[in-house]
């Protein structure tokens, strides 16, 4: 009963009566496993018995459901397997156990004819996983772009708005409580491919992949980046992109530049989105709170609901846990990022004397890259180093990085090239 625990019981007990409405049945909290709890936390008289072995709650033959909200990797993993085993429903939170052992989990509760919900593994309070999987339906989902991590949004955003660095703002996070003490999982990207995996998976039918999701963070853009972009047109964001082609899928997250008047681009603070492109509705974005007490309560209640009203149903008509038909999975190859295309932003200190440019230019025209913007920025205060900023077409991931490995060999390159990926996201 931590901060989502804490939330759930308070939000079960304070809307029980509307809650009992829409399931059907009331739901009761017959036995918690908690080392330490709040003592005045609102709803914890409705809590019948409260112990700290977890493994007492998922072998109590009273329960009919079991809530995970532990997260991490162990126990998580052995406390829901013996829940499956065990005949029981569950409900997760736990991205990072659905991302990594999220097929053998459904595997098992296929065979056990029980349900795993997680609706609030993915931008918390945001009922995305039910949007794709049931409300989209219809549809063929053509690429997936999302703002799943409130950590790493709010320090871009405190970025653009104030010129901040990158450390200052980490260090503000942490002591918000925004990040955690080690923010490796927020700021390189980790808890988000954690999401993504989800989402490519519920999206198009795949088994979970998180082993091949392209991770990169967001520790090496600096405050100058963000207004250069700005400059442009373009506002930086770290976004989970999942992308079904002729090729196979592409699974990535990583720092990209996308048009200033997209609504997604417009997404500030610790607030998460996710846009989704599907061939029949268009594009449709989902916004609101994707962490917190709370909000991610409201999404571990509603799979409780869900359950709930799914009790008594014959476990063949069901929801599918990935919105498939278990049978029905495609084994599509997920893209190596080489193979990838986007548009790149480039940040390159070269020596400020005549021919650099041309250098420059005619590596990348060597490679068939076609640049779409060039900019030399006020010398540096030496006066011997400029800085320049190049925006360039559509190109092969394998392709630039060839070229940046010419450009970074040159003399007059003094510095490693910075690189940002672009994304129109248009409809």
């Amino acid at each position: 009963m931590g901060t989502v625990g804490g939330g759930t019981v308070s939000v079960l007990a304070r809307n029980a009566h509307e809650i009992a409405r829409r399931a059907g049945r009331g739901i009761r909290i017959s036995h918690a496993a908690a080392r330490e709890y709040l003592p005045d936390l609102p709803g914890l008289d409705r809590v019948g018995r409260i112990s700290d072995d977890a493994f007492a709650v998922v072998n109590d033959p009273e329960v009919d459901i079991v809530v995970e909200l532990i997260g991490g990797y162990s126990p998580a993993r052995e406390l829901v397997l013996q829940a499956i085993a065990n005949g029981k429903h569950v409900v997760t939170a736990n991205k990072a156990l659905i991302a990594l052992h999220g097929n053998e989990i459904f595997a098992a509760a296929q065979a056990q004819g029980v349900t795993v919900a997680f609706e609030a593994a993915v931008a918390g309070g945001i009922p995305i996983i039910k949007a794709v999987r049931e409300g989209l339906a219809a549809n063929r989902i053509q690429w997936i772009a999302g703002i799943i991590n409130g950590t790493g949004n709010f320090i871009l955003s405190e970025m653009r708005d104030k010129g901040r660095a990158f450390a200052e703002v980490l260090a503000e996070a942490q002591a918000l409580g925004y990040a955690e003490a080690d923010p490796t999982f927020d700021v390189e990207g980790i808890d988000a491919a954690h999401k993504l995996t989800i989402l490519a998976a519920i999206a198009f039918g795949i088994p979970l992949r998180f082993e091949q999701v392209y991770t990169e963070g967001i520790a090496r853009i600096e405050a100058r980046d963000v207004a250069y972009a700005e400059a442009l047109g373009y506002r930086i964001k770290h976004l989970g992109i999942t992308r079904r082609s002729g090729e196979g899928v592409e699974l990535r997250v990583h720092p990209t530049l996308i048009p200033e008047r997209r609504l997604i681009a417009n997404v500030d603070g610790v607030m998460n989105a996710v846009l989704v492109q599907a061939d029949a509705v268009g594009p449709t974005l989902y916004y609101g709170a994707g962490a917190g007490a709370e909000p991610t309560a409201s999404a571990v209640v509603a799979d409780l609901v869900d359950v709930t009203r799914a009790l008594t149903a014959d476990p063949g008509n069901r929801v599918p846990h990935l919105a498939f038909q278990p049978g029905e999975l495609a084994d599509l190859p997920i893209l190596p990022m080489e193979a990838v295309e986007t548009a790149c932003y480039l940040r390159l200190q070269v020596q400020d004397r005549p021919g650099v440019v041309a250098r420059i230019a005619g590596i990348l025209a060597e490679a068939g890259i076609s640049i779409e913007a060039i900019q030399q920025k006020e010398p540096h205060e030496d006066g011997a180093e400029v800085t320049l900023v190049l925006l360039t077409h559509q190109v092969r991931e394998g392709l630039m990085n060839t070229a940046l490995a010419e450009m970074e060999a040159l003399d007059a390159v003094t510095a490693p090239i910075v690189r940002i990926r672009v994304e129109g996201l248009g409809g």
